[in-house]
């Protein structure tokens, strides 16, 4: 590998700095989306694990042993927090009737709060993403960026020697493209990621806000609505990421 004059080996050894400062960015580029796609990938393990656990939650007899088997899939579960945070929202609308939002109705403030932690649920699922998504697009012209410079150099090596032949030609040029696949193969895999996870967040996003609709319903009457109940959507999933 170190002998072949159109490796990589060569290309880092006949580069100048712009060529290998493009290809550390690169290299780092590739290291931290990975690590998002990893992390982020196990999480999304979790929290499908989570999702198909809370029809378990409405066969308990009451909210505490409900609660208990929320915890069983961890403190960072988001049913848990969404469940909790309803039951907060109701007591202290209960103790604070002379507070302004106890002038409101208590569906209305339920409603609201469980918006609001359906809203920093998605938050916390989509934190990350923002840098797969600007990997995947910000990487093929960082690579392109380096082929375009290494290109330049070759063109001017060419012009100082004379010689224009393909032996010439093809070893500067062809280090130089590597930079594109380069770009290429960190951009992929950051765009296959986002896509994957996005797909991911928005089904448990869905299965949040159906969830939120079950507890606003046992709050106010004691009893979750039907799956088959009239959908009243809380929030819509997001794109954005943190």
């Amino acid at each position: 590998m170190t002998d072949n004059p159109y490796g990589l080996a060569a290309l880092w050894a006949q580069g100048d700095a712009v060529i290998k400062g493009v290809a550390i960015a690169l290299l780092l580029m590739s290291v931290v989306s990975w690590y998002v796609i990893a992390t982020r990938a196990w999480r999304a393990v979790k929290l499908r694990r989570a999702a198909r656990g809370v029809a378990g939650f409405w066969h308990t007899h009451t909210f505490v042993e409900g609660m208990a088997l929320l915890d069983q899939q961890g403190h960072d579960n988001p049913f848990r927090y969404i469940a909790l945070e309803g039951q907060a929202a109701v007591d202290h609308h209960k103790s604070n009737k002379e507070d302004l939002h106890g002038q409101l109705s208590l569906a209305e403030w339920l409603t609201e709060s469980l918006r609001g932690a359906i809203d920093e649920s998605a938050e916390r699922m989509q934190s990350g993403l923002a840098i797969l998504a600007s990997v995947g697009s910000t990487a093929p012209f960082v690579g392109l960026f380096g082929t375009v410079w290494g290109i330049y150099h070759a063109l001017v090596g060419i012009g100082a020697a004379g010689q224009a032949s393909i032996d010439k030609v093809a070893g500067p040029v062809g280090e130089a493209l590597i930079m594109t696949a380069f770009g290429l193969a960190v951009a992929i895999p950051a765009v296959m990621g986002y896509n994957a996870l996005m797909r991911t967040n928005k089904g448990v996003i869905n299965k949040l806000n159906r969830f939120a609709r079950q507890l606003h319903a046992y709050f106010l009457t004691g009893s979750p609505v039907s799956k088959s109940s009239a959908p009243m959507t809380l929030v819509q999933p997001t794109a954005k990421g943190g």
